[in-house]
């Protein structure tokens, strides 16, 4: 295990600990979540897509610095959900517009 330093006389808190110390003591706490994607098929290996998803939101965030009120963040939330569930399926963004604004969404079944 990786050494702790000791706390110099007269200082307060806590001590520093190295990177490797903070990954170590991660990996005990999580043990069991650590290599659960290799045993569950329905387990991502990274929630980088998850983070990906939520990414956009966060910029549309801090540029305008807010929503101006509920409705439009989720107005804004079931757009942008929209556009990336018909990315995943591999259909333009351009298009699926055009495919909302005349009602042609049932034709591609449960979207």
């Amino acid at each position: 295990m990786p050494v702790i330093l000791s706390k110099p006389n007269g200082k307060r808190g806590s001590v520093a600990k190295s990177d490797a110390h903070n990954l170590l003591e991660r990996l005990r706490k999580h043990e069991e979540s650590v290599l659960r994607f290799a045993h569950d098929p329905h387990v991502a290996f990274t929630n980088n897509r998850a983070e990906r998803d939520l990414r956009m939101a966060k910029v549309k965030q801090k540029v305008s610095g807010c929503f101006r009120s509920k409705i439009y963040a989720q107005a804004y939330c079931r757009i942008s959900s929209y556009l990336q569930t018909m990315a995943n399926k591999g259909i333009n963004p351009l298009i699926a517009i055009q495919m909302a604004l005349n009602g042609d969404i049932g034709s591609l079944g449960g979207v």
